[in-house]
């Protein structure tokens, strides 16, 4: 995937970091192994060609559109592939579902496909015109036109600013509240240009106010944080897990996360009964992000901005202090 921008490239999709995604999760014939984003499919088609002829690759989307398209590439792998249509928010109830016990690797690959962009009717490119939708799930109700038509000015600010980082963001709530109805991704445009002056740098000045939005729209913060730790309680010790951000809000949780069970016991004061053990559960295995080489940013430029951290299951006992065991935060 890729994160939302306008282009005038080609909207063949072109998966990041494939190399180093096999390098970090490391599949072997027979493992089973989770595409938590399968998009288009490749990646998947990288892994399952290292997993066969035994294994197999869960894949989840929650565009039904991907879902068809990476069934309908990956057909040839038959039986080692299982796609559903989910947010990887909801992953553990999935591989409940089917049956499936711990896993030996998972992908998240983050932000919006190339596909999507170039989607006009789905509304995630400013460079577009097209409604203004941005739903990754089209079965879902709530649309980007409804949160910049609805929203009190204070709190579509807050929205931009936070999930865009953007500065100017209280000057462009204004224009929009100002200008409504916004029904399409050109009268969103029109306001963000009229809040900063018209002027360009090196991004498009709606990118921000665009991102920000799509992340409001899909949830894709708390689906983040939902699915990062069921991945991680997932795995089997020694399998991997790895995340391909685009973004610093996303780069942020996958980092904080990852640090979070490198630590030790993660189980929030109050809870009843710790459900870790007090154990640490990961071994980070990218102390820094890994980033594409120049030759991929000269192939595919969406790959510029690629973040890649990755971390490994562990099976070893959190150390204790001399002296005895310390009780566990939260037990009773």
């Amino acid at each position: 995937m890729n994160p939302t921008a306008g282009s005038r490239e080609t909207s063949a999709h072109i998966p990041v970091l494939v190399d180093e995604v096999l390098a970090v999760l490391a599949p072997r014939p027979g493992a089973v192994i989770v595409d938590a984003t399968i998009g288009d499919g490749g990646h998947a088609e990288a892994l399952l060609e290292r997993i066969a002829p035994a294994g197999r690759l869960i894949g989840l989307d929650r565009d039904a559109d991907a879902v068809e398209r990476a069934e309908d590439r990956l057909r040839r792998f038959g039986q080692n592939l299982v796609v559903r249509q989910a947010s990887f928010a909801e992953l553990n109830a999935v591989l409940d579902e089917m049956g499936a016990g711990l896993i030996d690797g998972v992908l998240f690959d983050l932000g919006v496909s190339s596909r999507q962009l170039f989607e006009p009717e789905r509304g995630f490119s400013f460079d577009r015109q097209g409604p203004l939708d941005m739903r990754m799930d089209r079965g879902q109700t709530v649309t980007a036109a409804e949160l910049v038509n609805t929203l009190h000015e204070r709190d579509l600010a807050d929205l931009i600013y936070r999930y865009g980082e953007e500065r100017a963001s209280r000057r462009i709530a204004r224009q929009i509240v100002a200008r409504r109805p916004i029904t399409t991704t050109r009268d969103l445009v029109r306001a963000v240009e009229s809040a900063m002056g018209g002027g360009r740098g090196r991004h498009h000045p709606a990118t921000r106010t665009f991102q920000a939005l799509r992340i409001a729209t899909n949830q894709e913060v708390e689906a983040l944080e939902a699915g990062l730790p069921q991945a991680i309680g997932r795995l089997r010790a020694g399998g991997r897990i790895c995340a391909i951000a685009f973004h610093s809000i996303e780069d942020r949780i996958v980092k904080q996360t990852f640090a979070r069970y490198a630590r030790g016991c993660t189980c929030p004061p109050g809870v009843p009964v710790c459900v870790c053990g007090g154990r640490r559960l990961l071994r980070v295995i990218t102390k820094k992000p890994v980033t594409p080489s120049l030759a991929e940013v000269r192939q595919n430029a969406r790959a510029r901005s690629a973040r890649l951290r990755a971390a490994e299951r562990l099976d070893e006992p959190f150390p204790q202090p001399a002296g005895g065991p310390a009780p566990l935060r939260g037990a009773a």
